[in-house]
C-alpha cells in the first residue's frame, strides 16, 4: 500500500498550489480520501474529506471557499486545490485513506506547504 503526496512548495500569500496524492496497493474506490495538516506544536486536523460512492464532500471551516477536493478513481489519485493561501496554511499536508467497513487506515508521508512573503 502506496499513498504517495507531491505538489507541496513555498509560496507567497495569495497563491495557489494544487496537492496530488497517488495511490496504489488497495480499493481506491472503496475508500473515503481525506487531506489532514499538522503544523508545527498542533494536532493533526482534517482539511477536507471525499467519499467515493456518492462524492460527499467535507471541510474544515478555515479552508471553505479557498480550498476544493476532487478524486479520480480511474487514476487511483486524489487532489486538493488550495488557492488564496494564507501564512496559516503552513502545516505538513497528509494524504488519508479509510475503508470504515473493514477498517483499514493508510497514510501518505506528507508534504511540507509554506506560505510565506
Amino acid at each position: 500500500v502506496q499513498l504517495v503526496e507531491s505538489g507541496g512548495g513555498l509560496v507567497q500569500p495569495g497563491g495557489s498550489l494544487r496537492l496530488v496524492c497517488a495511490a496504489s496497493g488497495f480499493t481506491f474506490r472503496s475508500y473515503v480520501m481525506s487531506w489532514y495538516r499538522q503544523a508545527p506544536g498542533k494536532e493533526r486536523e482534517l482539511v477536507a474529506s471525499i467519499t467515493s460512492a456518492d462524492s460527499k464532500i467535507n471541510y474544515a471551516d478555515s479552508v471553505k471557499g479557498r480550498f476544493t477536493i476532487f478524486r479520480d478513481n480511474a487514476k487511483a489519485t486524489v487532489y486538493l486545490q488550495m488557492n488564496s493561501l494564507k501564512p496559516e496554511d503552513t502545516a505538513v499536508y497528509y494524504c488519508n485513506g479509510r475503508n470504515y467497513i473493514i477498517n483499514r487506515d493508510y497514510w501518505g508521508q506528507g508534504t511540507q506547504v509554506t506560505v510565506s512573503s
